[in-house]
């Protein structure tokens, strides 16, 4: 049977250690670390958390309407089956090692280092800002509807679709393998390198240097800014279809690309073998 606490405040060193099957509403966690650890089946509505580490080994949580503070720094690590929603989140750091976390309508304010080794994170419309380094070493990611000016997102991850993402970054997606993205504004310089098995559909794809050094690149009925130069840099398997402009193409290993319009192909004594990637502009 759920136990229930109401309208109370904890502070010090674990003061919620071990606790089953609990609902709280309108709970402070205060000054002090590890409020709610090694814990199971806990519910929590309207409450604030201040202290550090406040949600660590947990299996099983739903969080609602909650808070976290900038000093609840590494909040939730090394939990499972955790769900929150309409949550607004201030501090750095605070997922990692997890299984099976779900999100909804959530506002991150210091993306800095989160998201690190999630196994199954299924996410929808959630704002990131700030900070670098979200969602390193992710696998199983689903998210439908994403905002985020976070640096260098979505590095070192595997099984990812995206869809309605508007990411303005830097050095996104590097090191990734199985990306589908579709719907989205990708914006920021060297994008997708060092990647295998990455699929784009219906993006805008923004900065320089896009989608180099690359072992199978999908695009579907993409678009390209102006300053979208040198790119396909030593990518090979190349399947893109550009919808529009796209002002250069530079030294593109294997496959095809086609455009409706190309400013101008680079192909130099430095391209690897095979080197019979065919290039078509439809106009």
């Amino acid at each position: 049977m759920q136990r229930i606490i109401r309208d109370k405040s904890f502070s010090g060193e674990r003061p919620l250690f071990g606790e089953r099957d609990l609902r709280m509403e309108n709970v402070r966690i205060l000054e002090g670390e590890s409020g709610i650890k090694c814990c199971k089946n806990i519910e929590a509505y309207r409450c604030e958390f201040i202290g550090k580490y406040p949600w660590w080994h947990v299996d099983g949580a739903l969080i609602t309407r909650c808070r976290f503070l900038s000093t609840s720094r590494s909040a939730v690590w090394y939990s499972r089956d955790i769900t929150i929603k309409d949550t607004v989140i201030d501090a750095p750091k605070l997922f990692r090692e997890m299984e099976n976390l779900r999100l909804e309508r959530i506002m991150v304010n210091d993306a800095d280092e989160t998201f690190w080794n999630i196994r199954g994170l299924h996410a929808t419309d959630i704002t990131l800002h700030g900070g670098t380094y979200p969602f390193m070493h992710c696998s199983d990611v689903r998210i439908d509807g994403l905002t985020s000016d976070s640096l260098y997102v979505f590095q070192y991850c595997r099984n990812v679709e995206i869809r309605r993402a508007k990411i303005l970054t830097k050095d996104a997606l590097w090191e990734c393998d199985g990306v589908t993205i579709y719907d989205s504004e990708l914006d920021g310089e060297y994008l997708g390198w060092h990647s295998r098995n990455i699929r784009l559909v219906r993006c805008r794809i923004s900065g320089e240097q896009p989608l180099c050094y690359m072992d199978g690149i999908t695009l579907e009925d993409c678009t390209f800014d102006a300053a979208c130069d040198r790119a396909f840099e030593d990518s090979r398997r190349i399947d893109a279809r550009i919808s529009g402009h796209i002002t250069n193409i530079k030294n593109p290993v294997s496959g095809t690309i086609t455009a409706e319009d190309i400013g101008s192909v680079t192909i130099d004594n430095h391209i690897l073998p095979p080197a019979n990637c065919v290039i078509t502009c439809r106009r």
